[in-house]
């Protein structure tokens, strides 16, 4: 298995990154921010970027799945693993690795907002077009991308390659 290319290197998502905190920062400004991240995939992405936000935040973890082993959703989300804490009246980011067909976001954002939120809202690091997808509102992206299979980052193949520094095209030619 290797990397075809690299597509965003590790510089370049950390400027993003940097950018995406400064946002989030001058957004929730004496607001109670709780950063929900998606397992696996988001948690490189949410320590990162929690880093760059300078306010005091909560975390909490979801964990779904879609894909299974495989490299394109199935379309069927389950949830693992549900929130620890309450969220109504709270300010709440999920934060995302990598938003596909959106299938599994929109059913994400569906079952939270039922919980009554004061505020729902997505940060992704990365956006792929050229796919059919439900329309979604991500008020904080970090790169849009093609269709290519991508690792790294948090993103994987199998389980594996989370930990590459830099988002990377799968060379899919050795499956």
């Amino acid at each position: 298995m290797n990397v075809e290319k690299v597509l965003i290197s590790a510089d370049e998502i950390a400027a993003k990154l940097e950018e995406m905190g400064k946002a989030i920062t001058a957004d929730y400004q004496n607001k109670d921010l709780l950063i929900v991240g998606v397992l696996k995939g988001a948690f490189i992405v949410m320590a990162d970027l929690a880093r760059q936000i300078e306010l005091p935040v909560e975390f909490d973890f979801m964990a779904v799945s879609s894909y299974g082993a495989a490299t394109q959703t199935s379309g069927v989300v389950r949830i693992l693993k549900d929130l620890d804490q309450e969220i109504a009246g709270r300010h709440v980011l999920i934060v995302e690795d990598i938003i596909d067909s959106g299938l599994t976001l929109n059913y994400l954002l569906k079952s939270l907002r039922v919980r009554r939120p004061e505020s729902l809202e997505v940060a992704a690091l990365l956006v792929k077009e050229g796919i059919e997808r439900t329309p979604l509102d991500v008020k904080y992206t970090g790169f849009t991308i093609g269709p290519d299979f991508v690792i790294g980052y948090g993103l994987d193949y199998a389980g594996k390659f989370r930990n590459l520094p830099y988002i990377g095209v799968m060379d899919q030619s050795s499956l």
